[in-house]
């Protein structure tokens, strides 16, 4: 059946949806006027769920995509804490389950049925008979104890899912009853255990070895073939061209069919070329060199009046689920190597204070972010969640609005003050407020908002030194070498706040500001710490949401990231791809397997 599509002409001041379809939830909260900012534009909307219905797609073809940077870290999915990495590993590997594009609910995949006793501690999941790796192998519970027990629960392997299903510091135990059923016995009830085994499973046949030998951190390493990374997915590895693309072609073995009995993918293959800033991503979509692009709020009048000559469409979906921030380092520790703290500890005790980092929110005009890098397509933020998440967003957070006054009065409290009238604010001891704030090369948009941020800062007394830096090299600082001051970087999203334990939780690989931590560094890192051990383990909605509505108004409060904008969710798609079913939650290509090229 032939969608219909209908251009219209929206005001991007959406609400958000209820993501929690427990009976008698409470109504998801209206956008308050701070967090959107109107602007009329012509565009396509997401679909309702109603409208999915695929049609039987033609074999061949390759899907062309674009990214930036400098390629990916590695193609291992348990390791990878980057996008630059995930991107591929999520075509690759696969879950127990998958999430639904638009209701964000658990629905099956290598499980086909789960189920729990009355306790809801016991799992029972049921795996499907018919799956392959893509080496020919059978796919079994042995696989899935493996990449519970043996890599997830390891503490000599990298995994951020560990801090995600480790409650109060006990563990999932994981056992195989048959070839083809999984028990999971829990500690305590998990409100997500649906949705948290969509976690990618890897086969213990390939990959039992390193994990043995204590090498499996660096296995689907760049120079890997396409032997040596083994997945479920609908894809496999092909082949990586260093800093130019990466391919992944169709897995023959792949378990899925359509209505027809035809295999999928109905692709040939996926490549993404790498270039080296969105700048060059614009173009190559403006020259018919790729299928897909998100675009900046900068790119819509350039492509908007295109779209017919170009033979694409583009879809706007609201504010990103994403956020975008300046976090300061609060790491008090020292690096093993040199013995230097990774901080100089004068900065810290600077970062440390929830007046600096409050001062910092005042001094950032979110507008003019909006208004000069976004082309007005952007909201303001002010905390982890945007209003397009629905359920459990807080719209009670305190707006930080652009009052350089104010944000010199905080400074002053904590003694930061202009003392030798050179513009600059001082410490007692006479240091400059001075400090390098890095992002990373490329992203435009990072790039232009670190501008801005470092004049504002400068409008208030503190002097802020750019760097722009490889995204992977920024990754490593962040959670291996901890040398870096100051960082202007965004994290994905979604309408699930679990999903972000191995941030929140002060001993989390992703705890930016401060990972790892023995014991919560400070009682708002506590308070938090429980609020993820309490709010995972309660199943009342509404009780759930009173949790995280707290958490946010900690953060909120706290600002350990100081928050800049959320930019409007826009991409624009060739009219050459079949089966495109924009969803409000799993945007374009949520459904790679049925994909096709006309």
């Amino acid at each position: 059946m032939r969608r219909m599509i209908v251009v219209v002409s929206v005001s991007i001041l959406l609400a958000g949806c209820s993501r929690e379809p427990s009976p008698g939830s409470p109504a998801p909260s209206q956008p308050s006027s701070s967090d959107a900012r109107a602007v009329n534009i012509q565009t396509y909307q997401a679909v309702p769920e109603s409208d999915y219905k695929p049609v039987i797609g033609k074999r061949g073809g390759t899907l062309m995509l674009a990214t930036f940077g400098q390629g990916p870290k590695s193609f291992n999915p348990v390791t990878a804490g980057e996008t630059t990495t995930t991107v591929y590993t999520s075509r690759i590997f696969e879950g127990l389950t998958d999430l639904n594009a638009w209701t964000y609910q658990a629905q099956p995949l290598l499980a086909e049925s789960w189920s729990h006793d009355e306790s809801g501690l016991i799992w029972t999941v049921k795996l499907r008979k018919n799956v392959t790796w893509n080496d020919g192998k059978p796919f079994t519970a042995d696989d899935v104890v493996f990449t519970y027990m043996d890599v997830i629960y390891n503490p000599k392997i990298t995994c951020s899912t560990r801090d995600i299903i480790t409650v109060g510091g006990k563990q999932w135990k994981v056992e195989k009853v048959n070839e083809h059923t999984v028990k999971f016995t829990l500690p305590s009830r998990f409100a997500i255990f649906d949705k948290v085994i969509a976690t990618e499973i890897i086969p213990k046949h390939k990959y039992g070895a390193s994990v043995n030998e204590g090498t499996f951190d660096s296995a689907m390493g760049l120079e890997s073939k396409t032997e040596d990374i083994v997945g479920t997915g609908a894809f496999m590895f092909d082949r990586y061209e260093t800093g130019v693309s990466v391919t992944l072609k169709r897995n023959p073995a792949y378990w899925r069919k359509d209505a027809q009995g035809n295999p999928f993918p109905y692709l040939d293959a996926i490549t993404w070329q790498i270039v080296q800033n969105y700048d060059a991503m614009m173009l190559k979509f403006k020259q018919g060199e790729t299928d897909l692009y998100d675009l900046r709020g900068q790119d819509y009048p350039i492509l908007k009046p295109l779209e017919k000559e170009g033979k694409f469409k583009i879809y706007a979906q609201g504010p990103n689920f994403g956020s975008s921030f300046v976090v300061f380092n609060q790491n008090p520790g020292k690096s093993p190597e040199t013995g230097k703290s990774y901080v100089e500890p004068f900065k810290l005790a600077w970062f440390s204070r929830t007046e600096f980092r409050q001062a910092v929110a005042h001094a950032i005009d979110k507008r003019g972010i909006i208004d000069t890098v976004l082309n007005g397509l952007g909201y303001p933020q002010n905390g982890p969640m945007t209003f397009r998440a629905g359920y459990f967003y807080n719209d009670k957070i305190k707006d930080y609005d652009y009052d350089p006054r104010k944000a010199k009065a905080l400074l002053a409290k904590i003694g930061l003050v202009d003392r030798n009238g050179d513009g600059f604010l001082e410490d007692g001891a006479g240091n400059k407020v001075e400090f390098t704030l890095l992002t990373n090369a490329g992203n435009t948009i990072r790039e232009k908002i670190s501008e801005i941020v470092r004049k504002d800062l400068e409008r208030v007394g503190m002097k802020a030194n750019l760097l722009w830096i490889e995204f992977n090299t920024l990754v490593t600082k962040l959670d291996k070498t901890f040398d870096w001051e100051a960082v202007l970087l965004g994290l994905t999203g979604g309408p699930e706040p679990h999903w972000g334990a191995n941030v929140w939780k002060s001993s989390g690989r992703m705890h930016m500001w401060y990972p790892y931590q023995k014991e919560p560094a400070t009682p708002w890192e506590a308070r938090i710490d429980e609020i993820f051990v309490r709010g995972i383990e309660e199943l009342d909605p509404a009780k759930r949401k009173a949790l995280y509505d707290e958490w946010q108004m900690i953060i909120n409060e706290q600002q350990p990231y100081v928050y800049t904008v959320a930019a409007e969710d826009l991409a624009a798609v060739r009219d050459r791809l079949g089966n495109i079913f924009v969803a409000p939650i799993g945007g374009a290509l949520f459904n790679m397997h049925e994909i096709f090229v006309r």
